[in-house]
């Protein structure tokens, strides 16, 4: 008796149910069965069919098996979500954009003048071809100068090299393992070794000494760039002012702040020190001395256009070429004798 029931109840159903509500129904019960027989269950192309069931079909929950009806609800929000974020992507507000050029030179021009407000590097702009607002140069300037405007120190160096010069010790050691420091006192103008010695024990009044010796008659830097080495003093600072030298130390573990004496430390170590074992203080003192006269005498900088710190040789044509040898024949001079 139930049975016929149910089947007369589903008849009438049937009779009641429009076809395209049976047609939906029958694609959602088959959908569900092929869910239920792969992995993963659910896909991005279910959520989409199950969302445009819950929008256009009203009787959408009574053929659910395997889902539920708020998984359904929060997939169709998910997709209004990100319906309307790809919208709003499609659809930019606000001012037309600049062209990349004027960007790039936006960014260049703060970043090459960090003291530069926005007015003037517009001016900058319009002399260039680019009529750019004045809030469309501060934002652009704001992102590429994220930190306060200061000078760097290639800039420093640059504005003050003629009346620079830099210190610096490194050690050589003996032939007997002892430890030798040698103080070298270089120019930035033409990289020109001023003086340079060498001691065993570096006290405060030994390099006090050797800047006295190394500005005779007056000539002294305007500016003397060292490090923090404390075998210089706590007085140097004071006493360098006194007689009108301004002292500047370069920032804790970085060597590069005074990259000319490092490098010229490196060349006396690779073309000097690295093919001797010196005996003693006096040996060294010798061969370094011996050094410095070929280096700024003869030694081509490839900084200075291929001439000597001490200027350029003058070119001799005729004669034969005679070679003086330097440092036992480690490095030669060439000259042209007269016949």
């Amino acid at each position: 008796m139930g049975t016929y029931i149910g089947l007369l109840i589903a008849a009438i159903r049937g009779l009641l149910t429009s076809r395209q509500d049976l047609v939906l129904e029958n694609l959602a019960l088959r959908h569900q069965l092929a869910m239920c027989g792969r992995r993963p269950r659910v896909r991005g192309g279910d959520r989409l069919l199950w969302v445009t069931l819950y929008r256009r079909w009203a009787g959408w929950h009574s053929a659910l098996v395997v889902l539920k009806p708020d998984t359904i609800v929060r997939w169709h929000r998910e997709g209004w979500r990100q319906y309307w974020r790809w919208k709003s992507r499609q659809r930019r507000g606000g001012r037309r954009r600049i062209a990349q050029e004027a960007r790039d030179l936006i960014t260049r021009i703060a970043r090459e003048n960090p003291r530069w407000g926005a007015v003037r590097i517009r001016g900058e702009l319009l002399a260039l071809g680019h009529d750019v607002s004045a809030a469309s140069v501060r934002r652009y300037r704001r992102l590429a100068l994220r930190r306060p405007p200061s000078q760097r120190w290639h800039t420093f160096v640059t504005n003050h090299r003629h009346d620079l010069w830099a210190v610096d010790f490194f050690t050589v050691p003996t032939l007997l393992f002892q430890t030798l420091y040698v103080f070298v006192v270089v120019s930035h103008d033409r990289r020109r070794i001023e003086h340079l010695n060498v001691t065993a024990r570096p006290t405060a009044a030994w390099v006090w000494q050797q800047v006295v010796e190394a500005t005779p008659w007056g000539r002294k830097p305007g500016v003397l760039l060292r490090d923090r080495d404390r075998c210089y003093g706590a007085d140097f600072i004071a006493r360098a002012s006194r007689i009108g030298i301004e002292t500047v130390l370069t920032p804790i573990h970085t060597p590069q702040a005074n990259g000319v004496v490092e490098r010229l430390i490196g060349t006396l170590r690779r073309e000097c020190v690295d093919h001797i074992i010196p005996m003693n203080e006096r040996h060294l003192r010798q061969v370094l001395r011996e050094y410095v006269v070929y280096y700024n005498l003869t030694r081509p900088h490839r900084t200075l256009a291929l001439e000597p710190p001490e200027g350029a040789r003058i070119p001799q044509r005729i004669g034969a070429v005679a070679a003086t040898p330097i440092l036992g024949g480690l490095y030669h001079r060439y000259e042209r004798k007269a016949a």
